[in-house]
Order: C-alpha cells, then structure tokens, then sequence
C-alpha cells in the first residue's frame, strides 16, 4: 500500500499535545447533533487548518467505529482500515483459539482490530504492508493496554519471517487500490493464506460470510460468525485449531453449533409455530441439527424454516407464531390480510420468487396487528404464512 507523502507526519499531529487536545475538545460534543459542524469556524481560528481537517475526519470515524468498539473515541481509524476491522466482541472471540499461544502472528494487521485482542496476555507480530495503518495499529493497541507485547513489521505478508511464531491470524485484503475485488477474492489470495499451515500448524483466516462451504480442505473448519441476527463474517481454522468441520456461531452470547449424527429430519407441513434460522445456522449447513436439537421438523426438503407445535426459546432461530397457514395467492392476499388485522408487515422470501416492493405497495393495509408474511414453499408448493413474534413464556 502507497501512503501519501504526508499521512503520516499528519497522523503524528494527531497524536502530538495539540491534537490530542483538539480531538479531546470534538469528542465532548458527541451528543450535542450539529455542534461539531458549529465548531469549525472557532477550530480554525485556534488551530492549523490541516489539524482540523485531519481531526474532524477522525472524529467522524470515531462515531462510526462506536458500533464495533468499547473504547472507538479513544482509537485512530481511516475509512478503509474502520470498514475492513472486525468488531472487538468477534474479534475476542477468535483471539480464544490461540490459547496457550506466546507469539502469534498478525499478518494484514489493518488498525489493529484483531490485534488488540490477539495481544492481550500474549506477544504479537503485527505485519502490514501500510505504515500508517501500523502507527495506528500500535496507537490502539495503547489505548487497550497491550501495546508492551507487540512488535511491528511494515513488510508485505508473503515476506514475514514467522520463525517462532506459535500461530497465525490472516485477514487478507478485500481491496485493491480502493476497489472491491470480486467475492471470493483476496490480497493475498486464500490458497496462499490455507498455505500457511505448512509452516506455522495454528492458523485462523478472517473471509467473507459468503465463502462457500467447500473451500477450505478437508480436516480445516470453516466457522459462520453472526452478532445477533446480521451475518458478519467467516473464519477457517486449520487442523491444529479446528474441532469441527463446520460452526455456527452467534454473538454475544457465545453459541456454537455443529453438525453432528442424527436422524434424518422429517418433512411435513407447518405447525403452530415457524422457526426462521439465524443465517449463520444456513450459512454453516447445520439447520437440520437445529431441528434435532429442538424437536422441529422441515417444511420444505430444500428451504431453511423450521415448524413445531410449541415455542422454542433458541439463540439458534428466531420463533414465529403461525396465525395464518395457505397456498399462496396473491391476488387474494391484500383481503387476508385485512381480515385479519394485519396493518403492517415485514416480508420473508425463501424459495419463492417475487418482488418485495411491488407487493408492498399493493398492500395497502391498516389495521393494529403487525406480522411478518413468509413467502415461501411448502413440499414444493408455492405457500405463504403470516406470523406474528412468539411469545416466549
């Protein structure tokens, strides 16, 4: 990565008494909508223009990065770093598989998203090819208190020496030159990241959450990570870490689910309650272990929701109460609806084609009750479902 002449030199003036001060001064204003837009007259009289430049742009940074990280108003991003950075809670999480580790190797350390965890009871090698990302890498690692063990190397991945390193955590850009590269794509690319084991046997590699299930070899495990609902990444684990050959895992709460030996899960139609699987579940193959786990059963051989006849409290799944069950019809539908006092809905579409904003706005309801309506199929018949939330007493 080529840093601009002066990114660092203007970084340093972020972290000098001034800009410390200045950016102490903007972050007094968080909850006050507007004044920081208010305080750049006043700013620019008291300070070199690049500073606030430079400051407001952290700043604005700093806002955002609060939806990953517990101490983001203290930290140092750039835009690029900040989006590419896995959130605090995943990144602890993945930083448990390296127990027992003295040196583990940070290769694509970004702004140290990954590192401040890696590096909390144990030494760390942080490599990237960006020397501003790495000033910034090790500033946050400060401000986490862990910044004693940590030693950086502004060299490209493919070569670092990794003597005596216990193990290797890789995520590889997504990126080049600013642009997206192609789903399944990386800097650098993931054979080379698998490769790694052949010289250090613990190695973790961050991917996309669309990574196919099939791309890693055998004896590695390929874990779905999702923080509540929303699918945020992937993570293959090379034989020495893996203990499964797929996971779903859910965050905060630390669940973990894997595929295990079981009876074929019948099919047959929905029950009083739908089950909707969290997209980690779907995303790992493991909805039928789901559905031994609680007791449910399928609807569709090849769609992802779940039926019972009684609630199920799981991290797994959100639970659905069915109050309407019917091949689907669209033409009828805005009636149904009606008559049932449905006045706003939330679409689901699972293996049924249509377009969710046209029938949206065919809709046209009013009424007390908000459901979400399930498109989908039903022993490959065309079904719809409308749901309200499962009380889960």
């Amino acid at each position: 990565m080529t840093e601009p002449a002066d990114a660092i030199s203007r970084f340093a003036a972020l972290l000098s008494p001034r800009g410390q001060e200045l950016l102490a001064e903007l972050g007094r204003e968080i909850d006050r909508p507007g004044a920081t837009l208010r305080l750049g007259a006043s700013l620019r009289a008291r300070y070199p223009v690049d500073l606030v430049v430079d400051a407001l742009a952290q700043h604005e940074l700093r806002l955002l990065a609060r939806a990953k990280f517990s101490r983001a108003m203290d930290m140092f991003f750039t835009r690029p770093g900040l989006e590419q950075a896995s959130s605090e809670v995943i990144a602890h999480h993945r930083s448990a598989r390296f127990e027992g580790a003295g040196l583990v190797a940070d290769l694509c350390s970004g702004i140290g998203g990954d590192l401040v965890a890696l590096a909390q009871g144990r030494r760390v090698l942080a490599v990237d090819t960006s020397p501003l990302h790495l000033r910034m890498a090790r500033a946050n690692a400060e401000v986490y208190g862990v910044a004693g063990g940590v030693t950086a190397v502004a060299v490209d991945a493919r070569d670092v020496a990794l003597d005596g390193a216990d193990g290797v955590f890789i995520d590889p850009a997504r990126r080049r030159g600013g642009r997206r590269l192609r789903a399944g794509d990386s800097e650098p690319p993931l054979a080379w990241c698998l490769g790694l084991a052949r010289q250090v046997s613990r190695v973790g590699v961050k991917a996309a959450p669309g990574l196919a299930r099939d791309a890693v070899p055998p004896g590695w495990e390929l874990e779905f990570i999702a923080l509540g609902r929303e699918l945020k990444e992937a993570a293959a684990w090379s034989p020495a870490l893996a203990t499964a050959a797929k996971r779903a895992t859910i965050l905060p709460g630390g669940h973990s689910l894997t595929p295990g030996p079981g009876a074929p899960v019948p099919v047959r139609g929905p029950g009083r309650f739908l089950l909707d699987p969290n997209p980690a579940v779907t995303r790992a193959g493991v909805v039928e272990d789901l559905a031994r786990l609680v007791g449910a059963w399928k609807i569709d051989e090849r769609i992802a929701f779940l039926a019972t006849d009684s609630v199920v409290r799981t991290p797994f799944a959100r639970t659905l109460r069915v109050i309407d069950s019917a091949p689907w019809d669209q033409r009828r539908l805005p009636a149904r609806l009606r008559a049932l006092g449905v006045g706003s809905v939330d679409i689901r579409r699972r293996g049924l084609a249509g377009d969710v904003a046209a029938l949206h706005r065919q809709l046209k309801l009013s009424g007390p009750l908000r459901a979400t309506l399930v498109m989908t199929r039903v022993r490959d018949r065309p079904w719809g479902l409308v749901c309200v939330d499962a009380d889960p007493g």
